[in-house]
């Protein structure tokens, strides 16, 4: 899928994330990329190699085991980086139903 801009991946990255489960192990994924930062500063830099190896394997252990589909990391790596850390962010404060509720109109979500 070509898309021409972020803001109209984000959409689409969502429509990927539609199950609570495989958000919740995204969220799960992504705490691990900060406690792996931590670690880095407190022990070794070398935590720093584990953290994208650790959130990505509990990430797309998700797709493929419970949404089914295909990581949009595969097509579009930087962007789903954003999103991963937007996806975070919203659901850290509450506002993910929100954010879904208002693309449920226009995408599969």
């Amino acid at each position: 899928m070509g898309f021409n801009s972020y803001e109209e991946f984000w959409p689409f990255y969502l429509s990927q994330h539609s199950k609570a489960s495989t958000r919740a192990w995204h969220f799960i994924g992504t705490s691990f990329v900060f406690v792996f930062i931590i670690l880095a500063v407190w022990k070794s830099p070398w935590f720093l190699l584990a953290a994208p190896v650790v959130a990505y394997g509990i990430a797309w252990f998700s797709h493929f085991f419970i949404e089914g589909n295909k990581p949009a990391t595969f097509g579009h790596p930087f962007w789903s980086l954003r999103a991963d850390f937007r996806m975070y962010r919203l659901i850290l404060f509450g506002q993910l139903g929100n954010e879904i509720t208002k693309y449920e109109k226009t995408t599969s979500i």
